[in-house]
């Protein structure tokens, strides 16, 4: 069943987003203060230069599914449903201008004043977590004199300028966030038989999906010309080490350890980046981002420290001491150095590890535990029912201890801090407070 779309902005989303829902069949006004980007989409040329537009917009325009205007009362009252499309451009000292937002809000606002059918609005401009509900919202509310009536739908996109007729019709999977489920009926129809996953969510979750995955994708760009610039002075052949480097899809590109969580730590990850920081600056390079990997893991630490410090209680359960559960390896494990700085500022700490036993280290990983801390054996224990009896803190490590036992031995008194983020299936349930730093 076609639709009646209409979309606030005609820039690079905009004019895509306005062409390609023409193509699938529905019926789109295209909104803009610019009057030549609407007398250009009103004479079925594309206001854009994009692979495919050219074509589809000439196509809508003949058929009679593809028209603009500069009047925003008349596109709200002959549509059901409103995109806003419009720019959040960078103001120099990083902030995001919202003016452009906001006046459109305002305007889809006042023209809801004349309507009494719902009207869905859909924001696809690219705004922090917060803005959506905290500004967006309220600035609709003010205008139309309502606070029911309509709809607003957090849809971000995911296309790239050379790809984005293609993006849009293939994408990755759909993001759809809302206050009510109910409000993204209109929303399932609109994008049914679309391919991906379709994810219904909040409003701040599918506002902080579209930030994380260009942030991730800076990232990549950033880490890949770090290491090309790396290999470049060592004489190593980067394209080589990248197509052996990107085959690995179990560990390397893939879902693997992008769960947020604690620190990394271990006989391998600290040792490995700081030798190659040593080496990038022997050979007097600046690689910025290697060089910060260190100093944020250390962060996450203080981060736990602190949320163990606001508690205001002194007696501290530790369940785990190893980097990660399965393995009795203490080398430069971030719970032996947040247990150190427990103890350095006066709490009382005791350990439990299922799989750490002070009998059975050995070598380098002895030697290690016994450096930073000389008096570890008067701290761990075997004894998982007393290490909790006297706590009043009880601070999750790792995944030593399963919920059950948790849940066996936890009181309402206990203050439950979760390192490891678990999933919910995983957390014990009770009248204890539970808390996470990454959640």
């Amino acid at each position: 069943m076609a639709l009646k779309i209409s979309i606030f902005g005609l820039g690079y989303v905009g004019s895509v987003s306005a062409a390609c829902f023409a193509r699938m069949g529905h019926s789109v006004i295209g909104v803009d203060v610019n009057l030549s980007k609407v007398e250009m989409i009103e004479s079925g040329r594309s206001p854009i230069i994009e692979a495919g537009m050219s074509e589809m917009v000439a196509a809508a325009h003949s058929e009679g599914r593809l028209r603009a205007t500069t009047d925003s009362a008349a596109a709200v009252r002959d549509s059901d449903i409103s995109f806003v499309c419009v720019g959040t451009p960078g103001l120099p000292q990083g902030k995001l201008d919202l003016s452009h937002v906001e006046k459109v809000a305002r305007e889809i606002g006042a023209a809801l004043r004349q309507k009494d059918s719902l009207h869905t609005i859909v924001v696809r401009s690219t705004v922090l977590p917060g803005t959506t509900e905290m500004v967006i919202l309220p600035a609709i509310e003010r205008a139309s004199g309502k606070s029911g009536g309509f709809a607003v739908i957090y849809n971000p996109e995911f296309m790239r300028e050379g790809s984005a007729v293609a993006d849009f019709m293939h994408p990755p999977y759909t993001v759809l966030g809302a206050q009510n489920p109910a409000h993204l009926e209109v929303m399932r129809r609109l994008y049914e038989g679309m391919p991906g996953t379709v994810f219904e969510t909040s409003i701040s979750v599918a506002e902080m999906v579209k930030y994380s995955s260009n942030t991730f994708h800076a990232v990549k760009v950033t880490f890949a010309n770090e290491i090309g610039t790396l290999c470049k002075n060592l004489g190593v052949d980067s394209q080589a080490v990248t197509e052996i480097f990107t085959s690995d899809h179990h560990l390397n590109i893939s879902p693997a350890y992008l769960s947020p969580g604690f620190a990394f730590g271990g006989s391998c990850l600290p040792k490995d980046v700081r030798a190659l920081n040593y080496r990038a600056k022997e050979l007097d390079l600046n690689l910025p981002m290697l060089a910060s990997l260190l100093p944020s893991n250390a962060e996450h630490v203080h981060r736990a420290f602190d949320a163990i410090a606001n508690t205001k209680k002194k007696k501290i359960a530790l369940l785990g001491l190893s980097f990660k559960a399965g393995t009795d390896d203490l080398r430069e494990s971030p719970l032996v150095q947040l247990v150190k700085r427990l103890l350095g500022e006066g709490f009382e700490v005791k350990v439990w590890d299922r799989d750490v036993a002070l009998g059975r280290l050995a070598g380098s990983n002895r030697e290690y535990i016994e450096e930073v801390i000389p008096h570890i054996g008067s701290l761990l224990s075997s004894d998982f029912d007393a290490v909790l009896l006297g706590a009043e803190v009880v601070v999750v490590g790792n995944k030593s201890a399963c919920k059950d036992e948790l849940k066996a031995l936890l009181r309402d008194d206990h203050i439950v801090i979760d390192l490891v983020n678990l999933n919910p299936a995983e957390r014990p349930e009770g009248k204890f407070s539970y808390q996470g730093i990454a959640w």
